[in-house]
């Protein structure tokens, strides 16, 4: 490997064991056995090396992901059974992969701060409601704005279920309970619409 592979996976690292915001350049230099020039030379900033570095990992836990849900033929016919049986690998994939996750929450939480991290998390959420959207639905035809609401609403269900496991392991939602969730408001929304109350 040459010192850009070298500092990505020292960043990697640093990102894991340190975090995003208490994780310096001197901190990656020393786990990747490089020099601080080198930094500037192939990432241009300490951020543009911390971003590229959460990339990669969401990157290659989206792939596992994808993995994970590829073989329909095992999920269940029907919508709610379906949602049921992915939310519970991708909580399954979230507890091997706790790390990344962590990293990243820590990372948003410096965007008031730091302008490229606004700027890389801008098109990241761009990227991953996209993403999800064709993760979870296949190649739908939907119309652009129908599109990224349900990226959107994707997005929001699965960085809330990560915060909730982050926060309370032992009291994160499940697949299961996700689905009963839906299920009831589901039933509450035909409810209201014939009339009934919520």
């Amino acid at each position: 490997m040459g010192h850009r592979e070298d500092l990505l996976v020292g960043a990697k690292r640093c990102l894991y064991a340190k975090g995003y915001a208490r994780t310096t350049a001197r901190d990656i230099v020393e786990e990747s056995k490089t020099n601080l020039a080198s930094i500037g030379y192939h990432y241009g900033t300490k951020e543009a090396l911390l971003n590229a570095a959460i990339m990669e990992t969401l990157e290659e836990w989206v792939a596992e992901l994808k993995r994970a849900l590829a073989d329909a033929a095992d999920l269940p016919d029907d919508p709610l059974g379906r949602f049921e049986l992915a939310w519970t690998r991708v909580v399954e994939l979230f507890e091997r992969h706790r790390p990344v996750w962590a990293a990243q929450f820590d990372a948003i939480s410096q965007v008031d701060h730091v302008p490229e991290v606004r700027t890389f998390f801008v098109e990241a959420q761009r990227h991953a409601q996209q993403g999800l959207v064709e993760l979870f639905l296949g190649d739908v035809d939907l119309p652009p704005h129908t599109r990224a609401a349900v990226g959107q609403f994707y997005h929001a269900l699965l960085s809330g279920v990560m915060m909730q496991w982050l926060v309370a392991p032992d009291r994160g939602p499940t697949g299961e309970s996700l689905a009963e969730a839906l299920r009831t408001v589901l039933d509450g929304v035909q409810r209201s619409g014939s009339g009934s109350p919520l």
